[in-house]
């Protein structure tokens, strides 16, 4: 079964044409280092929690958007593999490719599936 990587972010609102741009770059490294399908999602109908929300995960200001992205990797052994190089390749750098959100505040991890529903 497939590995997945899940992230959340807060971008500011002014930024998400570079942050769309910076993640089609950005995910070509991926692909290339063997993920099979990524997906970006820019908040639309997110809600605000009483106790816990997605905004306060990422400590989101009233000009940014949440975020969530997730990749999709064939197995663990591929995303370290692929994770380590994408890290290592000087196109993923900050001064070649600078975020357009604050890194600092993403929070992200990696899962293992553990049953899939599909029609």
């Amino acid at each position: 079964m497939a590995y997945i990587d899940g992230f959340v972010i807060a971008v500011p609102n002014v930024n998400k044409d570079s942050f769309i741009e910076h993640a089609r770059e950005m995910d070509s490294l991926f692909m290339e280092f063997g993920a099979n399908r990524i997906v970006e999602c820019w908040g639309d109908d997110v809600a605000h929690g009483k106790q816990t929300d997605f905004y306060r995960a990422v400590a989101a200001k009233d000009d940014e958007t949440v975020v969530f992205s997730w990749i999709e990797w064939p197995d663990k052994a591929t995303r370290d593999a692929g994770m380590e190089a994408a890290m290592n390749d000087p196109r993923f750098s900050s001064e070649t490719a600078p975020m357009p959100f604050d890194g600092a505040r993403m929070i992200y991890g990696g899962f293992t599936p553990v049953f899939e529903v599909k029609r």
